[in-house]
């Protein structure tokens, strides 16, 4: 077998004397070459491999012709290579590639079935990727034929019909190539990359779902047959078989070397709400210093958080580094300090916090100003947004929050010019369209352009639960409560929230359908105890 290198055999090589004339034509080529000027290096070199006979010059001129895009030159230059070294594999392939790129299909069949004869030792190898010759070929049943005449010696080989099965698929012959796949794997029934195949030419999903588990059952160490099937189950949001999948790849193999299997197995169990599994894994993936060790992380702070282990919570947001989830951990970790009454440590971890743009920055901001109107601290929260928007007047996030925090305040001439800012900057954020109408629909005033307003919110994003029930909000006001029931039923549906529940019960109570508001509040109330729009609309209406 060759080297990577391919030094030809010394026997190969002529005994020519190095004259002054030679050496001259040599330097010329060369320097030629590195002038950018391949096509006359390759000229050069090829009128001297003639000369010589030395397949060395001969490969050179060939590579220079190719590299120039001169085909033909680099045909010429190949077989002149291959016939002062025919033991060359690398001659033969190019010469193979060459005549496929110019679509001579005729000298093709004659050169890769002499190919295929001449290397015994790479015949599985060459069968495998004769395909990949003919990826340019514009004629496919051209090269179909080929394919099944130059592999016709090796039938008794799984590879000559999986290499068929590729060429009539690229001849949109899928019957044929099924069969073809089927007959490769009668050959050799353990082989995956057959399986995988026949996977893909199957049309119905679940068809190739079962083809996998029924190769598993046969074969349960085909680890490329199961993580596909993992993955194509995770694509079908079967989240629990994947799981079973992907924790079989992980039996009896070091955690370190399959770190991405260990990563889908966290994921799943997140997906799927074992969080005492995600976390397992998710502590194998830091560990093991995994790429994804970061996130790993962070989903373990969050999962601390849930359960209200506070320290550990600040130990794993705190472990984050800088990327894509450091700001988020940050803003975590100050919610869950000011979870447990540390509001002020809360600020100061926000204000020291690393922000690598502005955007950030202004996200630290309006965390900062969140965790102060949670705390019904409205005018610090005020305050520090203005502070912010002195730096970046034009911020959009900026100007939406404090829009909502004046409404809090009762500052409504400066609710409608912070959000009339914002649309004007951009025009395409629902959420300011939204906010607007809806303040304008629950105080009653100027309904059609509340309407106006909400509609365009609407348009943005026709399927925001908020915006929707803006939308049956303002239909109330405007007397259109039918209306406004099927977008309050439709906002409630998409997100239980006690907000929505609110407006919905109020409107079923002046519909006169009285128990079905109750119910509606009271299994809102049941879920969110403390709201203060459900509890002050219930107050109203059953004092």
């Amino acid at each position: 077998m060759r080297s990577t290198a391919e030094t030809p055999p010394a026997g190969v090589l002529p005994r020519v004397p190095l004259t002054p004339k030679l050496l001259q034509q040599f330097l010329l080529a060369e320097i030629a070459a590195q002038r950018g000027e391949a096509s006359q290096g390759a000229e050069i070199f090829r009128a001297l491999a003639q000369e010589t006979r030395d397949p060395r010059l001969a490969r050179r001129a060939a590579e220079l012709a190719l590299s120039a895009r001169r085909l033909e030159l680099a045909s010429e230059a190949a077989r002149l290579w291959l016939e002062l070294d025919p033991e060359s594999r690398q001659a033969r392939q190019m010469l193979v590639s060459l005549y496929a790129a110019q679509g001579r299909i005729a000298d093709l069949k004659a050169e890769v079935a002499r190919l295929l004869a001449a290397e015994p030792e790479f015949l599985k190898q060459n069968l495998l990727h004769l395909n990949r010759i003919f990826a340019r070929a514009q004629d496919r049943q051209a090269v179909r034929g080929l394919i099944e005449a130059v592999t016709a010696p090796y039938l008794d080989h799984p590879e000559a019909h999986f290499a068929r099965a590729q060429a009539a698929l690229d001849a949109r012959d899928t019957p044929a190539a099924r069969a073809a796949i089927r007959r490769a794997r009668e050959l050799k029934p353990d082989w995956e990359l057959a399986v995988l195949f026949e996977a893909q030419l199957l049309d119905d999903r679940d068809a190739a779902l079962a083809l996998f588990a029924d190769f598993l059952a046969s074969y349960p160490k085909a680890r490329e047959v199961r993580l596909t099937y993992a993955r194509v189950l995770v694509n079908e949001k079967r989240y629990a078989e994947a799981r079973r999948q992907f924790s079989a790849l992980l039996e009896g193999v070091d955690p370190a070397e399959h770190g991405d299997v260990v990563f889908a197995v966290a994921i799943l169990s997140l997906q799927l709400g074992d969080s005492q599994e995600a976390e397992r894994q998710l502590r194998k993936l830091v560990e093991i210093g995994h790429a994804e060790a970061d996130k790993a992380r962070y989903y373990l702070g969050q999962l601390a958080e849930e359960a209200k282990r506070w320290d550990e919570a600040l130990k794993w947001f705190g472990e984050v580094g800088r990327g894509e989830h450091y700001l988020p951990a940050r803003l975590h970790a100050a919610n869950v300090l000011a979870k447990q009454g540390k509001l002020e440590a809360a600020r100061q971890l926000l204000a020291t916090s690393e922000a690598g743009s502005p955007q950030e920055r202004a996200q630290l901001v309006i965390g900062e100003a969140q965790l102060l109107r949670e705390a019904g601290r409205f005018a610090e929260a005020h305050a520090v947004l203005a502070l912010a928007l002195e730096r970046q007047p034009d911020q959009p996030e900026l100007l939406y929050e404090i829009a909502l925090i004046a409404e809090k305040l009762g500052r409504l001439d400066e609710l409608e010019t912070r959000l009339k800012r914002l649309i004007a900057l951009k025009p395409d954020h629902a959420h300011a369209h939204n906010a607007l109408g809806y303040s304008l629909a629950d105080r009653n005033v100027r309904l059609e352009e509340a309407r106006a307003l909400i509609e365009r919110a609407l348009e943005l994003a026709p399927d925001d639960p908020f915006i929707l029930d803006s939308k049956g909000w303002v239909l109330f006001r405007q007397g259109d409560k039918v209306g406004a029931l099927e977008y309050l039923n439709k906002a409630l549906s998409l997100r239980s929230d006690p907000e929505i529940a609110a407006h919905l019960g109020e409107v079923l109570w002046s519909l006169d359908r009285r128990d079905e508001a109750r119910a509606t509040w009271e299994k809102a109330r049941r879920e969110h105890p403390n709201n203060e729009v459900l509890n002050a609309t219930i107050k109203r209406f059953l004092p």
